[in-house]
């Protein structure tokens, strides 16, 4: 169902491209933007998850480097049945996470220095197991396709904006200026829209299996109200540079105002907690009950290292 999925945003956002070459060049734009998209949708199914990476600035550690974040994902893909992903750090304060690649196979989940310095160890292993059933559901194709064509529709529209759509060999506009102006902006529009069709059931998906994954629902709960608090109040660089991107995180990485609210790419954190709280309740669970998953004690190798409180502690946010 997924791959269907994938082919509909392909086609969607090729279809997008057609429109805005038509409109920004005429017939000879069209014909441009069919070989542009066909060259877009072949380099995203392959490249989309490396691009997405490198645009987030992520670097790759491993068990050395960085060994509670690797060992928690390492335990939490075992009990998920997944392939061992590979983990990168994203150097921004702002705490948050992502997952990405377009099959288990070749999956990636990325945290920010921010999520590992602010979060205790149980609420980083709630985060996750979140990331983790997103690749277990095989949502990050489809999302690391959405942000990659999304950035290039948007790239191609600015262009086609600053061009005024050229002239024909007697000088006249090819293009009435109004349009060009309309496609500059209508087309970024209209990928966001996807974006948010795309993006906001997944995450109620994904913190529900998320949830299970760990055994321990107020994990995530509680990780989701220092992620909502973090994000409003402590910028993101790699997001707000490439807003295209901002659908993959599992807390909206773009500052406040504007159209944060209007076009957001996530649910309502206050929906996603108390989703997370009722499942605690059926469940009959407790913040560190259970027998779900439980980060071990670690040497303190790294500045978020510390031995495993009796409950989440509480960070610099409440």
């Amino acid at each position: 169902m997924n791959y269907f999925r994938t082919a509909l945003l392909l086609a969607a956002l090729t279809g997008f491209v057609l429109v805005a070459g038509y409109l920004l060049g005429g017939q000879s734009g069209l014909v441009i933007a069919l070989v542009a998209a066909l060259g877009m949708n072949l380099f995203a199914y392959w490249n989309s998850d490396k691009m997405v990476l490198r645009m987030s600035n992520a670097q790759e550690v491993g068990p050395e480097q960085a060994p509670e974040l690797y060992g928690i994902v390492q335990e939490l893909a075992q009990r998920a049945g997944l392939p061992m992903p590979r983990v990168y750090v994203i150097d921004e304060e702002q705490p948050n996470a992502f997952a990405t690649g377009r099959n288990p196979e070749n999956a990636a989940v990325a945290a920010t220095t921010g999520l590992l310095r602010h979060l205790s160890r149980e609420e980083v292993a709630g985060v996750m197991a979140h990331e983790l059933s997103h690749v277990r559901h095989r949502d990050t194709l489809i999302m690391t396709i959405a942000a990659t064509l999304s950035g290039a529709i948007g790239m191609l529209a600015s262009f086609g904006g600053m061009m005024g759509g050229g002239r024909d060999s007697e000088g006249r506009p090819l293009v009435n200026p109004i349009v060009a102006i309309a496609a500059m902006i209508l087309a970024p529009l209209a990928a966001a829209l996807v974006q948010m069709a795309i993006s906001r059931g997944r995450e109620y998906e994904a913190d529900r299996m998320g949830a299970e994954i760990s055994g321990q629902p107020l994990w995530l709960a509680s990780a989701l109200a220092k992620l909502h608090a973090g994000t409003q109040q402590i910028p993101n660089r790699a997001a707000e540079a490439n807003p295209a991107t901002a659908h993959m995180y599992i807390a909206n990485p773009l500052s406040a105002g504007g159209l944060r609210s209007l076009f957001s790419t996530h649910p309502p954190m206050e929906e996603r907690i108390a989703r997370l709280e009722a499942m605690a309740g059926q469940m009959g669970a407790d913040q560190m009950g259970g027998g779900g998953y439980r980060a071990a004690p670690a040497a303190n190798t790294n500045p978020w290292t510390a031995p495993v409180p009796q409950a989440p502690r509480r960070g610099p946010w409440g």
